[in-house]
């Protein structure tokens, strides 16, 4: 589990120091893992499954971990796309981020309709929910 959240912890400080202030990139992503660590946590109480932690925990960094190394990739295509001033720079970044999202979305949705025998709209609700908890939060409050 920890192998992953140093992963998680590195691409994510390298894809959001790309984006904006290294300072402030570094600070957001701590913040999501942290607000990743409660939701989770709040959500394993909730399902009275608190021993399954590091399972969970796991499976969802390792969906995290491969989208982030997508993120990194659609970084590297952003910065040669800019060098070589692509006219429709701007719509593939916003096509391959909300690619990303709603793929990111669906295997949440999926690893916890697996692990929890969710139905499938509780599911992906929950994964909508956990998607606003450590992305939304954070961003929202680096812009405050």
């Amino acid at each position: 589990m920890w192998k992953n959240v140093a992963f998680y912890l590195i691409s994510g400080i390298i894809v959001e120091g790309l984006i904006a202030d290294p300072a402030d990139g570094t600070l957001e992503v701590l913040g999501r893992t942290t607000m990743a660590f409660g939701s989770v946590a709040i959500l394993l109480l909730m399902e009275k499954k608190w021993g399954c932690f590091n399972q969970l925990y796991t499976s969802i960094f390792v969906c995290e971990n491969f989208i982030m190394t997508l993120a990194v990739s659609g970084e590297a295509l952003d910065y040669w796309l800019v060098l070589n001033h692509h006219p429709y720079r701007e719509e593939i970044g916003i096509g391959i981020a909300l690619f990303l999202v709603i793929w990111y979305i669906s295997i949440v949705s999926y690893i916890f309709r697996a692990f929890f025998s969710y139905p499938t709209a509780v599911s992906v609700i929950y994964a909508f929910g956990y998607f606003v908890l450590t992305y939304g939060i954070p961003m929202l409050l680096m812009d405050i």
